[in-house]
């Protein structure tokens, strides 16, 4: 694996926000908010490394993945491995299911990690949710693989940009642990003011 491997969780965190994955990946600034607090009392169940059976299933915590092919690294949360070898990754997530796909685009990463590392296709995976304690099984199919190699090749171009994407400064931001950080209002409204005196200047 080369040392310029991109960390799993930045496909989440492009995903969501690009700004908020160049603040958490280049700039290496983090701030917990009542969200992200939730988020690691979930992952303290799936964080410590370990393994177990269930019958026939084998099932690995915390564990490492890596793909040298789309030079990714990361962890699954927990992968159940039939009989036969064939993987299963689960994610686990504290809220409810989301309208857009990003969890999805970070287990079909790990599931894309764990066939280059077992040679066998893993064509399903789950999301669960601790609020409601269900799973949602997400298919792997061609659109979501393709979504994860544009968003890997996005995120690099990203992490070696020297600027910072512009802040949405919509939604998104409300639930957002960086926002104090990222002042997405702040830095909108100066962008605005430079883009307009800009075209002042142009006339």
């Amino acid at each position: 694996m080369s040392d310029d491997a991109i960390p799993i969780s930045a496909l989440q965190h492009w995903s969501y926000c690009p700004r908020q994955c160049a603040l958490i990946h280049v700039e290496q600034v983090f701030a917990d908010n009542v969200h992200t607090a939730r988020g690691h009392a979930v992952h303290a169940v799936v964080d410590e490394p370990g393994a177990e059976r269930s019958g026939t299933v084998r099932i690995e915590r915390a564990m490492p993945l890596w793909s040298d092919r789309l030079g990714l690294i990361g962890k699954a949360d927990l992968v159940e491995f039939e009989a036969d070898g064939s993987a299963y990754p689960v994610e686990y997530k504290h809220g409810p299911r989301r309208q857009h796909r990003h969890d999805d685009l970070q287990l079909a990463a790990q599931a894309l990690c764990l066939e280059e590392m077992t040679g066998r296709p893993v064509l399903a995976g789950a999301i669960f949710h601790f609020s409601s304690r269900r799973r949602r099984e997400v298919a792997i199919d061609t659109a979501l693989r393709g979504a994860v190699e544009a968003a890997a090749g996005a995120v690099r171009d990203l992490l070696s940009s020297p600027a910072l994407p512009a802040p949405v400064n919509d939604a998104r931001c409300r639930n957002c642990s960086l926002i104090d950080l990222c002042q997405p209002k702040v830095v909108a409204a100066k962008t605005r003011y430079h883009t307009l005196l800009d075209q002042l200047f142009e006339t």
